[in-house]
Order: structure tokens, then sequence, then C-alpha cells
């Protein structure tokens, strides 16, 4: 039997569907690390814990005068 050629001849559908069978195989690649934080995020939350800070002070502060004004 030669090698080049094979016991069953290709046909091809002169009309109707055609459909192909194929084997989806599994395909590795380069593993993507994403960040857990953004640098953005990781600045905006910086940001809000320092308002939040100068907020707390400011009450602090506010609370202060008012005891004093009391007394």
């Amino acid at each position: 039997m030669p090698e080049g050629k094979s016991l069953f001849r290709e046909v091809l559908p002169k009309q109707g569907q055609l459909s192909v069978e194929d084997v989806a195989t599994m395909v590795l690649c380069k593993p993507k690390l994403l960040p857990l934080k953004s640098v953005t995020l990781e600045k905006l939350e910086k940001m809000q814990r320092a308002a939040q800070e100068t907020i707390r002070q400011q009450e602090a502060a506010q609370r202060e005068q008012q005891q004093q004004s009391q007394q």
C-alpha cells in the first residue's frame, strides 16, 4: 500500500451543508499576573484616609472649643 494515498477518497458535497468536526485542544499561554490593587486605586485610598483623618482632627478641635466655651 503506498504511503501517500489513503483508502478513502475525499468527497465534497455539491449542494447542502458541509459539516466539519474539529477537536478542541488546550492552548497554553503565559500566565498574566494582575495587580491586586492598581496604583490609581491605592492613591485614591490614601487620599481618602488623609481626608478622613483631617475630618477627625477638625471634629476633635470643635469639641474642644465647645467644651471650653461651656466652662
